[in-house]
């Protein structure tokens, strides 16, 4: 069992300076891995990612993140990424990464994502520039998604997860206004994830949506936003599969979670 720590939108700054450290450090005792679903900072400030890395640095488990669209706000999103690698933050954006979990490969792919809504009420990159280029920007962050975990399965992940920042999925949207739902996901961010199979989607961003929900393909998907989960980081629990139930839950997008 695979034991994931997740935890989005915490907007630190320096009043927030050490709150969460004692419950971070109790990490090693509940989970295998912590996750940062983005909106880490409050305006995306250097000294802002500062409070951040002084949180997560020197932990006992690993720490994987993605930006959110606070972290971007003032531009600094490239040294923000490096500041919190300084402190042993594993930065995803479009990419992966591969953790040795006592013995498991557990992959992580990683991408903020972006929004243009679900199916049925989704843009399309059709008519102005500015238009086409926001819609142009969700498909090549879900593209960029899929050959993610694509790659960490063809590197023998034994256990993959999808961590986003934007929602790919309107479950866990409930509770916000319905007209704000393009700007929080897309539902391109899940055809990804059941493209390429995963055990479980992170995002956060919707501070008034729900916890649960799943893809049309079963992945498994935690809305773990600060404001929706209610305390420092929720954890999940993941089955380790065999080879043949991994090849199946690759197709299915099911495997046990609690």
């Amino acid at each position: 069992m695979i034991r994931v720590a997740a935890v989005g939108d915490i907007h630190m700054a320096p009043d927030s300076a050490g709150v969460l450290r004692p419950a971070f450090e109790t990490l090693g005792e509940c989970a295998d891995l912590l996750l940062l679903a983005g909106d880490l900072t409050r305006h995306g400030t250097l000294d802002e990612a500062a409070v951040v890395a002084r949180e997560v640095a020197g932990l006992d488990v690993p720490v994987v993140a993605v930006l959110g669209n606070h972290d971007y706000h003032s531009d600094l999103q490239t040294e923000i990424a490096h500041l919190l690698g300084e402190a042993g933050v594993t930065v995803l954006e479009g990419d992966g990464t591969v953790l040795d979990i006592g013995g498991v490969r557990v992959g992580v792919a990683g991408t903020k994502g972006f929004g243009g809504g679900f199916a049925g009420r989704e843009g399309g990159d059709f008519g102005e520039p500015e238009m086409k280029d926001f819609i142009r920007l969700t498909k090549r962050c879900s593209e960029e998604l899929r050959r993610s975990l694509e790659d960490l399965k063809e590197r023998g992940c034994t256990v993959r997860i999808a961590l986003t920042h934007y929602a790919p999925v309107a479950d866990t949207l409930a509770g916000e206004p319905l007209e704000i739902f393009p700007f929080l996901g897309s539902y391109l961010l899940a055809e990804a994830m059941d493209a390429a199979g995963a055990d479980l989607a992170v995002h956060g961003h919707a501070h008034h949506g729900a916890e649960h929900g799943m893809t049309s393909g079963g992945v498994r998907v935690r809305n773990v936003a600060q404001p929706v989960i209610a305390r420092a980081f929720a954890v999940y629990h993941l089955a380790v599969h065999d080879d043949d139930a991994q090849a199946r839950a690759a197709n299915t997008g099911a495997g046990a979670l609690h």
